[in-house]
């Protein structure tokens, strides 16, 4: 199966083909798979080189002259280290952008910490107006970044990565969707961690949410969900652990509930290791989520 990141200049050549507005603006990084591309439409791929200050300021640039532009490098390089550019020259200036990132919070072990990004949506957090799209599939990163393009002038960041579910499932770009219901608790599955958190509730009497547009937070589906399943909430983030946890306690502030929020922690991993060994030791493994889903939802789902 091909990565999330594999799909997305093929699809995006398409997009520049299609619709005059879009323009792509890169840092080095990726520009070999908009190489006809940039032949075709000279003017709407631009590479910055390895200025990442300026890939943000530029970006914003072109979409104050009208154009739609769609921006790509690593998390670590496309919202921690231009951050003060994303705030400014996107978010004051009310210029609309979207951000596709690629590596995630550890895609790369080899490329160490300066290649990580476990805080990234964290720190968008902290900004007005941003929609947050998590594919889990290169299917659903295809239609995601469809959807982004097409959002008239938002602020988008669609959130690439090489982990991935086995199999994509429909997304609209702003609902979570069921795929198993209980009585017992609510576990919200973020993109890639679907999988395992299948694998982690099998037997386990709760409903299972899978979120692949986390901002803004549908706050809806998880009341919904939570009228049958009680008030417990799960929440399963392939990036920093509690990033959606204040998202959760706003949905449920009117009735008594609790809430746990489980993904990448802060401390560092200072070895390298695979992508395998970085997932457990972060416990978001199918056998730790058991273990800490359970834990926390005590014997009302059969433990």
């Amino acid at each position: 199966m091909d990565t999330m990141r594999d799909r997305f200049a093929p699809v995006l050549s398409r997009l520049l083909d299609e619709d005059p507005r879009v323009a792509v603006v890169l840092a080095a990084i990726g520009t070999d798979g908009f190489a006809a591309a940039a032949r075709r439409h000279p003017g709407r791929v631009v590479d910055v080189g390895i200025r990442e200050q300026l890939l943000i300021g530029a970006s914003a640039g072109l979409a104050l002259t009208g154009l739609r532009p769609v921006v790509h490098t690593f998390a670590s390089f496309l919202v921690e280290r231009p951050f003060e550019q994303v705030k400014l020259d996107l978010g004051h200036q009310e210029a609309g952008a979207v951000l596709v990132s690629a590596a995630a919070s550890f895609d790369w072990p080899a490329g160490g910490y300066t290649h990580m990004a476990p805080g990234d949506v964290a720190l968008l957090d902290t900004l007005d107006g941003w929609t947050v799209h998590v594919p889990g599939h290169p299917d659903e990163a295809e239609t995601l970044l469809r959807h982004a393009v097409a959002a008239g002038d938002d602020k988008v960041y669609v959130r690439l990565s090489v982990q991935a579910n086995g199999q994509a499932l429909p997304v609209d770009g702003e609902r979570f969707r069921t795929v198993r219901t209980g009585r017992s608790g609510v576990v919200v599955a973020v993109g890639p961690m679907l999988d395992a958190v299948l694998a982690a509730t099998e037997g386990l009497d709760v409903t299972v949410l899978y979120a692949t547009s986390v901002r803004p937070f549908d706050g809806a589906a998880l009341r919904r969900a939570t009228e049958t399943a009680g008030t417990d909430v799960v929440l399963v983030e392939p990036y920093l652990a509690g990033t959606s946890t204040a998202a959760a306690n706003d949905a449920l502030s009117d009735v008594p509930h609790r809430v746990l929020g489980l993904g990448v922690g802060r401390r560092e991993l200072r070895r390298y290791g695979r992508l395998e060994e970085h997932v457990a030791a972060h416990g978001l493994d199918a056998p730790a989520l058991r273990e800490r889903i359970a834990g926390f939802l005590g014997t009302a789902v059969g433990v």
